[in-house]
């Protein structure tokens, strides 16, 4: 049996090694005196003073703990308000919150399906909806990237194969996390419909920035009414912490009864759900269009003259490939003040090490012209490749 050591020794001569390195949050996007560009925090919601005064009332009027699972004595008024309002934003009958968005996945997708039922997921979709898919106990399935012609072959053949009794889950994300493009939402949505199966859009990195109010991909193409299963965090544009699924009401019963990391999880404080309905009216009230507006903007002049131009999300790619290299450019960087992070292998396929660059709305103009040209410097790898 080999040792915790030589696993590690393995881990550090791949390249791959990785450390918690603490940081002091200071405004919407500085870190311990860098301009962060490493946060999902795209809005700037996470040190707005709004939510900060909604989280202390809460705390104050709540308690700081919930002290059991939502079905023994954990759900309070304000878990209710907080689904309520996240299912009318989502088009939905009915909203259930989780302790993170990992947590929604794992609970989710196990009960949903299982053995005797197929799984058919993007390949680049999140971690936690792979494993979720896995620990389901259903057969897996995988489609190329965005590919909507695979995936209609895919769902033919199931059900040439196995008629109508398997229940076949479909699952994207409408904003991939690495990658930073979009699903051709319509057509999975058209190719759900047409072979009688689920589809499952993980908003986790759409919802607060993209539809009218902030409601997410599935909002901006108005699409909320035929997609069974929208799932969020409340950790990214919102500004919290936290996850949730809106759909259906049998939908969202079923969970309750049956969704593992629901039932015995003690349930996510008041005071944070009473601070998350705060989050939930900013993103919705004229000032989220106002926020929206302002990240749009500073997406369009951080990629502007590059080959990233018109891109159309806050998630920024810088595929350099190597591990080394990247984990080298993106030191360098944080010695000219910038936090960069240096994303490889497993979080993206190997030899497709990037540096991932988040623009938030709170971003300065000068920042980003600033990174952008440090960027610009990089060999042919770099950002006008």
């Amino acid at each position: 049996m080999s040792s915790f050591q030589e696993e590690l020794n393995n881990i550090r001569e791949a390249g791959l090694w990785r450390s918690l390195q603490p940081q002091e949050f200071m405004g919407a996007f500085d870190s311990a005196g860098k301009i962060s560009f490493a946060s999902n925090d795209y809005l700037g919601l996470a040190s707005d003073p709004t939510i900060a005064e909604a989280y202390h009332r809460g705390l104050k009027v709540f308690g700081h703990g919930a002290a059991s699972s939502r079905l023994v004595c954990g759900t309070s008024q304000e878990h209710v308000l907080l689904e309520a309002e996240l299912a009318e934003l989502k088009g939905c009958d009915r909203c259930l919150t989780f302790s993170s968005g990992y947590a929604a996945a794992m609970g989710t997708i196990p009960a949903l399906v299982g053995k005797g039922d197929v799984v058919v997921v993007d390949k680049l979709s999140h971690a936690c909806l792979i494993d979720a898919a896995k620990l389901s106990g259903a057969t897996l399935r995988v489609f190329p990237h965005n590919h909507v012609d695979k995936l209609e072959n895919l769902l033919r053949t199931i059900r040439a194969k196995h008629g109508s009794a398997p229940r076949i889950l479909v699952i994207t994300e409408s904003v991939f996390s690495m990658d930073g493009d979009t699903a051709p939402l319509r057509g999975l949505v058209d190719l759900k419909d047409r072979y009688e199966a689920l589809l499952l859009v993980d908003e986790a990195h759409g919802f607060g920035i993209f539809g009218p109010r902030g409601g997410g991909v599935c909002e901006e193409e108005n699409l909320q009414s035929r997609v069974d299963l929208q799932m969020g965090t409340l950790s990214k544009s919102a500004g919290l912490a936290g996850g949730f699924i809106a759909g259906s009401q049998d939908l969202i019963d079923l969970l309750i009864n049956r969704a593992r990391s629901f039932i015995y999880s003690t349930a996510p404080s008041p005071a944070l759900a009473h601070a998350a309905r705060t989050s939930v009216e900013l993103i919705r009230s004229s000032l989220g269009d106002q926020l929206r507006a302002t990240l749009r903007n500073n997406i369009r002049i951080f990629t502007e003259g590059t080959n990233c131009e018109n891109h159309r999300t806050p998630i920024v790619p810088i595929i350099l490939g190597s591990n080394a290299t990247t984990m080298e450019v993106s030191s360098q960087l944080h010695a000219q003040g910038f936090l960069v992070p240096a994303i490889r292998y497993p979080t993206v396929p190997r030899n497709s090490a990037r540096l991932r660059v988040s623009v938030s709305a709170r971003h300065s103009v000068e920042s980003l012209l600033r990174l952008r040209s440090l960027l610009e410097q990089l060999p042919p790898s770099g950002i006008n490749r």
